[in-house]
């Protein structure tokens, strides 16, 4: 099906993470959607989305505004914009094709579509079960976003990728733990090619000034500390290895998207749902833990999962279907 005339909403709370996933269907799609990022009202802020009555008062002003003319399709992630999604399911006459992102922690037959992780206990006859988290990563972007970076290429190979996290829910990079990962990544640039490191805005700062000290001064190594434009994709593109934090479950998606071999790094901390991703990722060949004490990094092959065109193919379907009965 052709979806250069359908309308498309994404709908969320204004969370990096979560809009990303949905804008990541979107481009799989070929759409440019409307991003609406909604706020809600007491009590739907408090207890969303189990409350699912009086959704026309739910909607903060201060927020995107959810009304009429309502399109063919709205992708929506986020535990508030359920709300919005139920509400223009509604208004829409049921016209408006629904597809959540993540867990909703309500039935997944109140929308037409619910794609959920492995790690994540909804499932259902409507609901597609990814590997991992969707995301804006294919081959083409990765190229593209290589060519930006030429100074990247000089970098001798075989290339390691850093991607560092930080703080988050469950787990904690403290100073103790960023001067072990500094040394033994200081290690790794001398026994191998060139290094491409990266953080977050989650990197805390005492550790960011520890690991740049570290590995300053060592020609081989790139170290990207958000002071100009972010080669995030170019280091996804160009490295042979790939190490990421075990705090983010975006970075670990779209490390496997690659197929290449994907080393999680410990930090502190921890909780069951995380646990659990990468638990099966290990065990499902896609990811090994980083040793505490390495200088030779494995190589290992797997096949790449293709969530989010796999979520993008099953969209086309149903919009298809719908139409069909539209025109009956």
């Amino acid at each position: 099906m052709q979806t250069g005339n359908i309308s498309c909403w994404v709908v969320g709370e204004g969370l990096a993470g979560t809009e990303n996933q949905c804008l990541g269907i979107a481009d799989a799609l070929g759409l440019v959607p409307e991003v609406k990022r909604v706020r809600l009202r007491l009590p739907w802020r408090l207890l969303s989305p189990y409350l699912r009555c009086g959704h026309p008062w739910a909607f903060s002003k201060d927020g995107a505004a959810i009304a009429p003319p309502w399109p063919d399709l709205v992708i929506a992630s986020g535990r508030k914009s359920i709300a919005a999604a139920l509400h223009i399911k509604k208004q829409s006459g049921d016209k408006t094709l629904i597809v959540q992102v993540q867990d909703p922690r309500i039935d997944p037959k109140h929308f037409d579509l619910v794609t959920v992780p492995q790690h994540d206990p909804a499932r259902g006859e409507n609901v597609i079960v990814t590997t991992g988290a969707l995301h804006r990563v294919t081959p083409e972007k990765l190229k593209q976003e290589a060519q930006k970076f030429p100074e990247l290429h000089k970098l001798p190979a075989p290339r390691i990728a850093v991607m560092i996290g930080g703080d988050s829910r469950a787990h904690r990079l403290t100073e103790a733990r960023s001067a072990t990962l500094a040394a033994q990544l200081k290690t790794l640039a001398q026994k191998n090619g060139g290094m491409m490191v990266t953080v977050s805005r989650r990197t805390p700062l005492p550790c960011l000034a520890l690991l740049q000290n570290t590995l300053k001064n060592m020609p081989n190594v790139y170290f990207w500390d958000g002071s100009d434009a972010n080669p995030y994709f170019a280091f996804l593109e160009l490295a042979d290895w790939i190490l990421v934090t075990e705090d983010s479950v975006s970075m670990t998606s779209e490390a496997i998207s690659t197929g290449k071999p994907v080393y999680t790094i410990p930090l502190d901390g921890g909780a069951k749902r995380i646990d659990r991703f990468h638990h099966l990722l290990q065990t499902q060949g896609y990811t090994r833990i980083l040793p505490a004490e390495t200088t030779a990094l494995e190589k290992w092959t797997y096949t790449p999962p293709r969530d989010t065109a796999d979520v993008a193919e099953r969209i086309k379907d149903l919009l298809a279907k719908r139409k069909e009965q539209q025109d009956e």
